[in-house]
């Protein structure tokens, strides 16, 4: 996940406590009767710094002897909870059953691990991210990504629910105030895109286009990981740091990308955009916070 990898590394660059992180929830999903949220809990765990290291994802030193007896019941799943995880989720079901909001359940977990930073769903409102591949009907993100890995020739992005859901006031309220708003590198459909399609979203944004940066998830024409490269091309976009710099022009007034893809910083300026190359590969906490400081020095915070 690019916006926690890059997480580890702007914490380690300024204070936690001054960073709001604003966080996706339209690929939550309900498993085995529990309310999973991906996004919000590889957030929670990589602050926390008991994330899985090689993974990305999940908590370190993890078992799974719950979900193998859960295979005796159900049959054999297809996403991976762990045995730790599974406390987080049955926490989460069980007080958004009470009637806790989404946004109070995600403060609370957060302040038992210790994370200092303020994590923000984006909406205390169900919106979810349907993927529509060739030939088969939408199916929700998870069944996309994690149970048939990505395949398919992706035609349509669907956030259904999201032209009814509130975005979180707190996270506008986060975006007119802070110093800087930067778009992580993350797919830009499915983990930024539900976030910039919820109702005054965009015109926060524009309002303080100045101090807003964004981090190209493509380099060399791939992502390091995630499928946003074969979404970009299944939509008819270019797959370059150029196609992705598009989709943000009116959001966006520094757009950040990898050294390798310099040629296309000229193209990029014609967007109205400062363009900056840098390494934006974060395969360690010190380059991923090496990357924070460029963006922030870009940005004179």
């Amino acid at each position: 996940m690019g916006a926690a990898k890059f997480l580890r590394g702007l914490v380690l660059t300024i204070a936690p406590e001054r960073v709001n992180v604003v966080v996706n929830t339209g690929d939550d999903e309900i498993f085995y009767g529990l309310h999973v949220s991906p996004d919000i809990d590889t957030v929670t765990y990589t602050l926390a710094g008991v994330v899985d290291p090689v993974q990305g994802w999940g908590r370190a030193g993890e078992s799974f002897t719950t979900l193998s007896e859960l295979a005796r019941l159900y049959g054999r799943g297809w996403f991976a909870l762990g045995d730790r995880d599974f406390a987080t989720h049955l926490y989460r079901s069980d007080r958004l059953a009470s009637g806790a909001s989404l946004s109070r359940v995600t403060a609370e977990v957060a302040r038992a691990f210790g994370v200092r930073s303020r994590i923000l769903p984006m909406s205390d409102d169900s919106v979810r991210t349907f993927v529509k591949v060739r030939g088969r009907p939408a199916m929700p993100f998870q069944e996309y990504f994690v149970r048939r890995r990505a395949r398919g020739n992706v035609e349509r992005i669907v956030l259904r629910g999201v032209a009814r859901a509130r975005p979180l006031p707190a996270m506008i309220a986060a975006i007119r105030s802070s110093a800087t708003i930067i778009l992580a590198p993350s797919n830009p459909f499915v983990s930024l895109g539900p976030i910039l399609n919820l109702r005054g979203v965009r015109a926060a944004l524009a309002s303080v286009r100045d101090r807003t940066a964004a981090i190209s998830p493509i380099v060399g024409g791939k992502t390091i990981k995630g499928p946003a490269d074969k979404m970009l091309r299944g939509l008819g976009m270019e797959v370059s740091p150029l196609g992705v710099a598009r989709l943000y022009r009116d959001i966006v007034g520094t757009f950040v990308l990898d050294n390798a893809d310099d040629k296309f910083i000229a193209p990029i300026e014609r967007l109205g955009m400062r363009a900056i190359a840098t390494d934006t590969i974060m395969s360690s906490p010190d380059r991923a916070a090496g990357l924070a400081d460029v963006v922030l020095r870009a940005l004179s915070v």
